[in-house]
């Protein structure tokens, strides 16, 4: 099944048609394209041009994405296509995300191929990654649509940075999302990514107030940038104020890259002090990520403090939920979405052809 999809293009000024799908509202020519390089117009419509194609397909560990509170231990198909929305100088996959889609795209696959795929590998879920799939939404959607007939889960990771017009035909087709919250000042963002912070932290109320979308945040911490004590107490903050204790919360190592190649990599410290922060201001779930650290990549029980779901890498090496994803020693529930044992999929990465 193929959805009919609204028109992010329903303004027409001086000429040029406007796209809306995300907070750009890119203005655009006949023929000319929106900074996310792959939306164009042609004529009255703006068309995604990497509709059906993809930069490749790998099976790998579902809390690579990162999500731990979902389907824990299982296998997700990922896969990504080109361009983004946003200009992070610090994206740690610009040759994706940065791409002029013809450069990189050399995997075609029907939404339905990719379903089918995911299903003759054991996948539990596919996921959308690598770039942004709001801007591939079209081609997401459709093979959301695709996996749900075939019961399998859907997962978007995505910065959110999408305007309300389209966030329902989006989100109401994902089982889960990973929001990458980049920071939390509009600094930040319009200096480093060339956005702004509103639209994202609307994206994450209308997430955990208006849909059943499983939501867990990352933040990569960038020394110097991003990693103050007054932002990360503002950020996680208004995390529990507006979303909740509950919202698993990932902070990640940066590695010097695209265009902040003379910044030093996060420390192990600076992580842990994000993280003493966060559970200062009532987050029950934060984890590190990009270092090995199996203490803080497992999730322990908030009222009795009792190890719940061990990792060592992506690897589960302990479970102690009952049937009903409750700790099995006090009773307290775990937020998120089990089955009665967790997946063996382990640290495997295995490309596919489709």
């Amino acid at each position: 099944m193929i959805a009919q999809h609204p028109q992010f293009s329903i303004k027409k000024i001086d000429g040029r048609l406007q796209c809306t799908l995300c907070p750009r509202d890119c203005k655009l020519a006949d023929e000319q394209r929106g900074l996310c390089f792959v939306r164009k117009r042609r004529g009255d419509r703006i068309e995604l041009t990497t509709y059906g194609r993809s930069s490749g397909f790998v099976i790998d560990p579902i809390e690579k994405k990162p999500l731990n509170h979902f389907y824990p231990g299982s296998s997700v198909l990922s896969f990504g296509t080109a361009g983004c929305n946003l200009s992070c100088k610090f994206c740690q996959n610009w040759d994706m995300s940065k791409s002029r889609e013809m450069d990189i795209l050399q995997s075609p696959a029907t939404p339905g191929a990719i379903a089918q795929a995911a299903r003759d590998h054991g996948c539990h879920s596919v996921a959308f990654t690598y770039n942004d799939p709001v801007v591939f939404y079209e081609y997401a959607v459709d093979t959301a649509i695709a996996c749900h007939e075939s019961g399998i889960k859907t997962v978007a990771v995505t910065a959110s940075y999408i305007n309300e017009i389209a966030r329902e035909g989006f989100f109401q087709h994902m089982d889960a999302v990973n929001v990458d919250l980049k920071g939390f000042s509009e600094s930040f963002y319009n200096e480093l990514c060339a956005g702004s912070l509103q639209p994202v932290l609307d994206t994450l109320e209308y997430l955990i107030q208006e849909t059943s979308v499983w939501t867990e945040i990352t933040t990569l911490l960038i020394p110097g940038e991003n990693d103050s004590e007054k932002e990360l107490d503002e950020m996680t903050g208004w995390i529990v104020a507006h979303l909740g204790s509950h919202v698993p919360l990932h902070f990640s190592a940066f590695h010097p890259d695209y265009k902040l190649m003379t910044h030093p990599p996060t420390t192990h410290q600076s992580l842990l002090k994000a993280k003493r922060i966060a559970m200062k201001n009532g987050l029950n779930y934060v984890y590190l990520g990009n270092v090995h650290d199996p203490e803080n990549a497992s999730t322990i029980c908030p009222a009795c403090g009792k190890l719940l779901i061990g990792r060592v890498g992506y690897t589960i090496t302990g479970w102690h939920l009952d049937e009903k994803g409750c700790c099995d020693s006090c009773g307290q529930n775990l937020p998120g979405v089990f089955e009665l044992t967790h997946g063996t999929w382990g640290n495997r990465y295995q490309r596919i052809l489709i």
